[in-house]
């Protein structure tokens, strides 16, 4: 399965798609892009002056990335267009480093810890375009091809 592929199976669309491109895909992890666009419906409200990424927002995308694109590439050989990913998550547990600002690129980078009994763990890390460490993490989720 190629990179467009697996974004295609995201159960997700505009808004609240938030992965650009997939840079690599293995067995182990995951690295992908995302540019949060000055238009992104969130802005309007967060910090009215000063607008800034929410952390949900970034937590969301570290999970679309880190998590679900991974294991939507793990279930390559269940999938077809009869069944399609089911995806839930199940934990999370970030901290957060710096900001994110309107029309700033992201780098999410993702390292599978284990999956099995259709349980997904990674430790999902974010960076910005200077490389800085912008959030790191463990997510969780279940996921299945249904």
């Amino acid at each position: 399965m190629d990179t467009k592929n697996i974004i295609q199976y995201l159960p997700y669309s505009k808004p609240f798609l938030f992965v650009d491109e997939l840079l690599e895909v293995s067995e182990n992890g995951v690295s992908g892009t995302y540019t949060f666009s000055e238009s992104e419906f969130f802005y309007k409200g967060h910090f009215k002056e000063n607008p800034i990424t929410p952390g949900v927002i970034l937590t969301e995308t570290m999970a679309q990335i880190g998590l679900v694109c991974l294991g939507i590439y793990l279930l390559k050989e269940d999938i077809s267009s009869k069944k399609k990913p089911q995806i839930a998550l199940t934990s999370n547990q970030v901290d957060f480093f710096l900001p994110v600002y309107p029309n700033e690129k992201v780098r999410v980078v993702s390292e599978k810890e284990y999956f099995r009994f259709n349980k997904l763990k990674c430790a999902v890390k974010m960076y910005n375009i200077k490389g800085e460490l912008v959030c790191r993490g463990t997510i969780s989720g279940m996921i299945i091809a249904k």
